[in-house]
């Protein structure tokens, strides 16, 4: 994957701002090769008629429940690790934040938790897909929306979508390498590559829920067919499972479950905000919250019953709560909060009580996706006032609206269109549920590129004057007294004036101080409490006002590794306001032409796009083959007969697993 030998570390290891050093590369590329290679062999010999030992565990999970094995030992290995990811995740930002950028993907032991997660989540896919087998030899089709792999290896449609989204996560790793390499790197969470790799196991959550909404079906359309009645009481591991783990009630729960997932997996794009290191103008948060928010909780309501997203918010709450305390107080790192969606909830509770509403999963969704975005960020907003170190100010409500509502609307009718394909009956005709995918792809990238938008004063500057304050941990500590010129550059309610000090560690500011100045003045500002400005430490006064967005360095650690000059916190200090994105993103490259960042952005755009059309495809597959629309010709396999695996005459029609 990458060429170069292997001679000395001075010689393997990338530019300290840049990408990995090459041992580390080659290691990863080795350990996936083990990976894949001992994944093949099982497939091989399972596939084979070789070994029995995955039938016989997956036919002991498959008890609980009644359903097919393919859809519940995947189940049960994706949600350990997606959880292992997402913990590794959150320890990853929080160590960027606090300590700055690391040595490579394997001097960070949170890369650990996040590569083992994302493996065994193509894992978890990956077996979807080989584990359809019949122990007479026959070949077995994993239900009616089964795809054709070989002559005799059927597989379900969302093992596909589960390995898809697995995989799109896993190229992110190397990937990002490369981008390093290219453009240095870009500390934020909202890296095209990153956003790879937190995109997949977000995403991931929708292939799951059709997974399980898969093997349901074809579990139901089994039992229907060979007229077995569902057991009272299976056994598992010679011990009998009480009703209420196999019951509709704890279907229903572990459908909500699923969603509260779902939420948290759609939440980690905001996860800079979660932090108080926002780098992007803060009207993207409350956008984020609808469109997660809107969308699974309306298939929460819809797919999995009343109080399903109580149930759902409750879930995330306590997984992300749970992490937020590990990786804060326990583990020593800077703590997170994060969104509560309570007020969405409710908002979908309350507009499902209208039957005739409810019936229609498009119009619900558009319903909840306007109410969401208006009622529904209102009562966020509070939760955010509360918790969130920069709350949202009254002037960016107009903007907020004009960003929410379109969004809200057509994420709550992709919601409700992706619910349509988990009820029994057929989706609205193709030339309908593409419309609605492709309005929700360009709305959200329209309105993502109006907040990307933003501008730099031409004559703005800061005059700060440093006063002294106790140390801590070791560190010189000061306040500030600001005075920003011209004095009216600054509206009276901007998004934030604030003093950011990170990446300078330490036992008690855990690396991360955010100061919200307090305004004394036309113009003047004053610190509320000390930031740090020695040791390692970035320390900067940040503006977000509308579209200004503009920052001036107050203490900037020296770097040798990308050459980069200490910034010192003179008493007194007279700087240009400039772009915050060279402050913040220190370790950027620029000494590429433009275009080079153009084509990488809509490169990894595209991969993005495809793994939506994969997702979109496979819902709308195994929707089709159950409940085709009367215009449209029912899934069909050709060939007739029982037949073996071994069997090489006319192809036999596949049985049911």
């Amino acid at each position: 994957m990458y060429a170069a030998s292997l001679t000395d570390t001075a010689v393997i290891a990338a530019d300290k701002g840049g990408g990995a050093a090459l041992d580390q590369v080659f290691g990863m590329t080795a350990a996936a090769g083990v990976v894949s290679i001992v994944l093949l062999w099982i497939a091989y010999r399972h596939r084979s008629y070789k070994s029995d030992w995955l039938q016989e565990w997956a036919g002991w999970l498959g008890r609980i429940g009644e359903r097919p094995t393919w859809s519940v030992i995947p189940l049960f290995l994706f949600i350990t690790t997606i959880l292992t990811a997402f913990l590794g995740f959150i320890w990853d930002v929080s160590l960027h934040v606090g300590r700055g950028r690391d040595d490579g993907p394997l001097a960070n032991p949170a890369h650990y938790f996040i590569l083992v997660g994302l493996f065994f989540l193509f894992i978890a896919g990956a077996l979807a897909m080989i584990l359809p087998r019949n122990d007479d030899g026959s070949i077995a089709k994993p239900g009616m929306a089964a795809v054709k792999i070989t002559r005799t290896w059927y597989t379900p449609t969302a093992g596909i979508l589960l390995a898809a989204c697995g995989l799109y996560a896993l190229i992110g790793f190397p990937l990002d390498d490369i981008w390093h390499r290219m453009f240095g790197q870009d500390v934020t969470l909202w890296g095209p590559t990153h956003l790879m790799l937190i995109g997949g196991a977000g995403f991931s959550l929708i292939a799951v829920i059709l997974l399980m909404h898969e093997g349901y079906l074809a579990a139901t359309r089994s039992r229907q067919k060979k007229q077995v009645p569902q057991g009272d009481a299976p056994a598992f591991l010679g011990f009998e499972i009480p009703k209420w783990l196999t019951g509709d009630r704890m279907t229903r729960f572990t459908q909500a479950v699923a969603c509260g997932g779902l939420l948290i997996g759609l939440s980690v794009f905001q996860v800079e905000f979660d932090f108080g290191i926002e780098q992007f103008r803060l009207v993207f948060q409350p956008m984020l919250m609808v469109a997660a928010g809107v969308f699974a909780l309306v298939v929460a309501r819809l797919w999995a019953g009343t109080g399903a997203t109580l149930i759902a918010v409750a879930f995330a709450f306590l997984i992300r709560g749970a992490v937020a305390v590990f990786v804060g107080p326990i583990l020593g790192e800077p703590t997170n909060t994060f969104p509560l969606y309570l007020g969405i909830a409710v908002i979908v509770e309350v507009l499902a009580l209208i039957p005739r509403l409810r019936e229609n999963a498009l119009a619900f969704g558009a319903v909840v996706g306007l109410a969401g975005a208006t009622v529904g960020a209102f009562l966020e907003s509070f939760w955010v006032r509360w918790n969130y170190v920069v709350p949202w100010p009254k002037g960016m409500w107009p903007e907020l609206l004009a960003l929410c509502i379109p969004v809200g609307v057509i994420v709550g009718l992709t919601a409700g269109l992706f619910v349509r394909a988990l009820q029994p009956k057929p989706l609205p005709a193709p030339v309908i549920r593409r419309s609605i995918v492709v309005a929700m792809i360009l709305t959200i990238a329209g309105a993502t590129l109006w907040g990307l938008n933003y501008t730099v004063p031409q004559n703005g500057k800061a005059i700060i004057n440093l006063t002294e304050a106790p140390s801590v941990d070791g560190f010189r500590m000061v306040t500030a007294d600001v005075q920003i010129t011209p004095d009216n550059l600054i509206s009276d309610d901007p998004e934030w004036v604030n003093i950011l000090a990170w990446q300078g560690a330490g036992d008690h500011l855990r690396g991360l101080v955010v100061d919200r100045l307090a305004k004394v003045g036309p113009g003047k500002y004053r610190s509320t409490t000390a930031v740090p400005v020695s040791g390692s430490w970035k320390t900067v006064l940040r503006i977000q006002d509308g579209k200004t967005l503009t920052a001036a360095p107050i203490f900037m650690a020296g770097d040798p590794g990308i050459g980069a000059a200490e910034v010192s916190a003179t008493p007194h200090i007279e700087r240009p306001l400039t772009r915050e994105l060279d402050m913040l993103q220190r370790e950027r490259k620029f000494d590429h032409p433009s275009w080079y960042f153009s084509v990488a952005t809509w490169a990894v755009a595209a991969m993005t796009i495809l793994l939506i059309w994969l997702l979109s495809w496979g819902a709308a597959r195994i929707n089709a083959a159950y409940f085709p629309r009367p215009d449209q010709r029912p899934l069909k396999f050709q060939g007739s007969g029982r037949g073996k695996v071994h069997r090489k005459s006319d192809e036999p029609e596949p049985v049911d697993a």
